[in-house]
């Protein structure tokens, strides 16, 4: 049974987080390092099984690049996507850093965000032996669950960041953090 789970965030987009376009493709510097990120797939004495990703286009072409190395196929995912918006949020980027900078428990449940929170989370860990490719906050909800964390952001997973979840008895724990960068998200 695979024991490891791999949580890799999309490399560099064309377009910020706040603003430029609902889903940008990645930007010339985010392609080499989707096939940085392929790399270290590679060299990992326990290489994924399978590759999932987040259907937003930054994460499929992150992921397409170790399919194209790895030979695997690709499987989109939308339950390892994006953060989703409440429908009544006019401005996503002053939500959103809103969002960031407070506690799970600061949060109201009719937001619907503890819920996305427990389906990105399953989702992800249903995925054994997967390198996931996904978004900050996906990482972040899974992380924070895994240990235990009341903040929103546990840590900054850099563009292309390699995270890796190691099985521990029945249970799934934190192995690794990805490289971590500031991030203008914050």
């Amino acid at each position: 049974m695979p024991d490891r789970i791999y949580l890799i965030r999309h490399a560099r987009p064309l377009s910020a987080w706040n603003g430029g376009g609902d889903d940008p493709g990645l930007s010339a510097l985010g392609c080499g390092e989707a096939m940085d990120a392929a790399g270290s797939l590679l060299s990992l004495a326990e290489r994924p099984l399978s590759i999932v990703s987040s259907p937003m286009a930054r994460c499929r072409e992150t992921a397409e690049a170790f399919a194209a190395r790895s030979g695997l196929p690709l499987v989109i995912d939308p339950r390892v996507g994006e953060v989703p918006t409440p429908a009544e949020v006019a401005d996503r980027p002053a939500w959103l850093k809103g969002v960031l900078n407070a506690r799970w428990s600061q949060i109201p449940p009719e937001t619907g965000l503890h819920a996305w929170k427990a389906q990105v989370t399953a989702a992800a860990l249903g995925h054994e032996g997967a390198a996931v490719f996904t978004h900050f906050v996906a990482i972040n909800a899974i992380v924070s669950t895994l240990i235990g964390a009341d903040r929103v952001v546990v840590f900054e997973p850099d563009f292309a960041s390699i995270t890796t979840l190691a099985r521990d008895g029945g249970g799934w724990r934190l192995q690794q953090q990805g490289r971590r960068a500031a991030t203008s998200v914050l």
